[in-house]
């Protein structure tokens, strides 16, 4: 005679587990399954190229022949959408090269492509050359350190102590400070 308690039905739940496994062992293993193969090749190749970063305060020193030229400070910086670029926000630069007077500039935003050595700032861009007692205003420059030259495609408004310059596009040249205006030039003196 079987005397069924508590410790001979506990028993019986793994038999019947072990028992009625061929019917529920394939939907379960299918289901548990994992989906998709595993490139070992392919995660490798995109570890290498996850370089996204955010950071409270940037310094980039731009240095040419030895000699530090720019000096840029943002008060944000992350990666770009594209390529190598990197995003700044609240820049503040200073332009030391040539041996000359430094010159401040200061925008809302910025950008910096690292292999083609391209600066862009946006949003209120403001240039000040201090010892010339000369601002500069733009909404965008471009700064291609390459050439060394600084490119402003919109209205650009230029104050001296005795003069006073708005057009529509602006090209300045860093080594011989050369500057051609376009697009309705309007001087005041």
């Amino acid at each position: 005679m079987i005397i069924i308690n508590r410790r001979n039905l506990l028993w019986l739940v793994p038999l019947f587990l072990f028992l009625s496994s061929p019917v529920w062992e394939p939907p379960v293993a299918s289901f548990l399954k994992p989906r998709g193969g595993y490139n070992a090749g392919q995660e490798r190749a995109s570890g290498k190229q996850a370089q996204d970063f955010v950071m409270d305060a940037l310094t980039l020193t731009m240095s040419s022949k030895g000699r530090i030229e720019w000096v840029i400070k943002a008060d944000r910086a992350f990666t770009g959408k594209r390529g190598r670029m990197i995003d700044m926000i609240d820049v503040d630069a200073v332009y030391t090269g040539a041996g000359r007077d430094r010159i401040y500039i200061a925008s809302k935003r910025g950008q910096y492509n690292i292999d083609r050595q391209h600066l862009i700032l946006q949003d209120n861009v403001r240039v000040r050359k201090p010892l010339e007692k000369q601002e500069l205003y733009t909404d965008l420059l471009h700064y291609y350190d390459r050439t060394k030259q600084v490119i402003c495609p919109g209205d650009v408004k230029i104050k001296g102590p005795d003069f006073s310059i708005q057009a529509g596009h602006m090209k300045y040249d860093l080594l011989s400070h050369a500057y051609d205006f376009s697009k309705g030039v309007v001087c005041q003196f």
